[in-house]
């Protein structure tokens, strides 16, 4: 079976809220995903840099870690993955081929198609009860609520990201209406970690959690003491722990490390034994592709993902930290569904010398085009920038031939291009 050509078939946006196939489908196998571990993760931003620090935490004390995150960045076999090894295309026919005659008969019977993200979580769930892992870190795809990872009843630990502005069509255009439906993973009697926000985002949560008594854990700014940085690491004190050393980059990462520290601790609380030592090296040698990740030094080319208003705040404070005394080139694509007004507003008015390469990403339609990306940049075009329109591929090409040392070239606005621009810096492809 051709896995990704399969896959391809299903319908990959959102329908009518609901957790009725991924209710079927956990009945149908005697819903044993209520014998399992889970680390539940919500959020705008910060979703994929929590998942990586606590899964590799966990490994590195010993356990076998289940982990379910979205999008992939080449192949779709990156979205399940134990233990760091992603699930093979033979085990995802298998499951495919189990789990065919069961979709068939729901859309028969309901009159409705599965999406391909029930599908995947599906595949995911039964993969890690197969295999017999000691927790799943499980991400959402889209909000909290409806999601198909929602059908979990009862994690160890929720723990909900930074609550910002995107995919508002379907999550609200208010922050509290956005907070509302990533609270929808807090469930009874568990656990939820959050990192504290304006005072109406907080409400929803402690709301929530007294609600459905549930122990919030609430991280205060004051929590955080002696930051500094050089070019390898962050470093910080959190709590009781000193000098916790962060690989990934960016101050939001701070934050996000937090998190996933009050996240161990918790399950210590409850009666695991993740060690202090454990702690300290999962986030010390995490590795999160696709964000602030340098695919080439000479010329120095940086791939990151940032889609969204905070993502690109956050991204253009980072480029700052290390960065800023660069000439630089951004290679730029945005799907129609981003705010690509937003984007380019704050990438143009915060760097008035640097070069943007408008392209219409990897061509399908579901991006801008060059063109229209040329309309919006026009508006917010400063005297020494130039805005040039250029398909993905002369993008490349023209930033793979800069030979000057003091010029950095970001990819960014969408993680759909990433293998597009892995195979074409990385591969020569």
């Amino acid at each position: 079976m051709d896995v990704e050509k399969y896959l391809n078939t299903f319908f990959k946006g959102t329908k009518d809220p609901s957790l009725d196939a991924m209710a079927y489908f956990m009945k149908e196998y005697g819903n044993f995903e209520k014998e399992m571990k889970f680390i539940h993760i919500a959020g705008t931003n910060g979703k994929g840099s929590c998942i990586e620090m606590i899964s590799n935490i966990l490994v590195c004390q010993g356990y076998k870690v289940g982990k379910f995150l979205s999008p992939h960045l080449i192949k779709y076999n990156e979205r399940i993955n134990i233990n760091g090894k992603d699930i093979s295309d033979e085990e995802m026919t298998e499951l495919i081929e189990e789990l065919k005659p069961k979709i068939d008969f729901y859309e028969k019977e309901r009159k409705t198609k599965i999406t391909l993200f029930e599908l995947e979580t599906t595949m995911a769930l039964l993969y890690f009860y197969k295999n017999n892992v000691d927790f799943v870190v499980l991400e959402t795809g889209l909000g909290g609520l409806y999601d198909c990872t929602n059908i979990i009843s009862r994690p160890l630990v929720s723990l909900i990201t930074s609550i910002g502005y995107d995919h508002m069509h379907i999550l609200g255009n208010t922050l509290t209406e956005i907070a509302y439906q990533k609270a929808g993973i807090i469930k009874a009697n568990s656990n939820t970690v959050f990192f504290e926000q304006e005072e109406e985002i907080n409400k929803v949560f402690k709301d929530e959690c007294e609600k459905k008594n549930n122990k919030l854990h609430l991280i205060k700014q004051t929590d955080i003491k002696n930051y500094s940085y050089d070019k390898d690491f962050q470093y910080f004190d959190y709590k009781e722990l000193e000098r916790i050393e962060v690989k990934l980059k960016g101050i939001k990462q701070i934050n996000n490390t937090s998190l996933c520290i009050e996240t161990i601790k918790t399950l210590n609380e409850l009666g695991y034994n993740i060690s202090e030592n454990s702690i300290r090296k999962g986030i010390k040698t995490v590795i999160h592709k696709g964000r602030m990740e340098i695919l080439k030094e000479n010329p120095l080319i940086i791939f990151d993902g940032a889609h969204n208003e905070p993502a690109i705040k956050n991204l253009q404070q980072t480029i700052d930290m290390y960065y800023k005394k660069y000439s630089k080139n951004y290679i730029i694509s945005i799907l129609k569904t981003k705010d690509a007004d937003k984007i380019l507003s704050i990438l143009q008015n915060n760097d008035e010398n640097s070069t943007f390469i408008l392209t219409s990403g990897n061509g399908e339609e579901k991006y801008n085009t060059s063109e229209e990306l040329y309309k919006i940049a026009l508006k917010y075009k400063k005297e020494n920038q130039k805005i040039l329109m250029k398909n993905l591929d002369e993008a490349l090409e023209k930033v793979l031939e800069d030979t000057n040392e003091k010029n950095v070239n970001f990819v960014i606005g969408s993680f759909y291009v990433y293998g597009k621009v892995y195979e074409k810096i990385k591969l020569g492809i």
